[in-house]
């Protein structure tokens, strides 16, 4: 089985160096998901309408998605037809 490198080093495999503003920037989203889902558990133990959780959950899976979207567009540039086809083939599946 072939091990996939980094162009950075040698040594290392499977792992993805990132800009220091872009992990930042991605631990702050995170943080702020971590703070919602902290709140729909609250929600549940205070008995909140289900509809009201719903709609939180909802923002949660959205944001989720974001940044999943954010690493996949810092982790490949979308210069040819294959980027551009396999953001369409992860879409299609987390909307289907």
């Amino acid at each position: 089985m072939m091990k996939n490198k980094c162009e950075h080093c040698d040594g290392c495999e499977k792992i993805t160096h990132r800009d220091e503003v872009i992990k930042k920037k991605l631990n702050k989203r995170l943080k702020t998901i971590e703070e919602q889902i902290r709140g729909i558990q609250n929600m549940i133990d205070s008995d909140a309408y289900c509809n009201d959780v719903l709609i939180q959950l909802l923002a949660i899976s959205k944001s989720i998605k974001s940044v999943s979207n954010e690493i996949f567009r810092d982790t490949y540039e979308i210069k040819d037809g294959k980027a551009i086809k396999l953001i369409q083939g992860i879409s299609e599946k987390q909307d289907g």
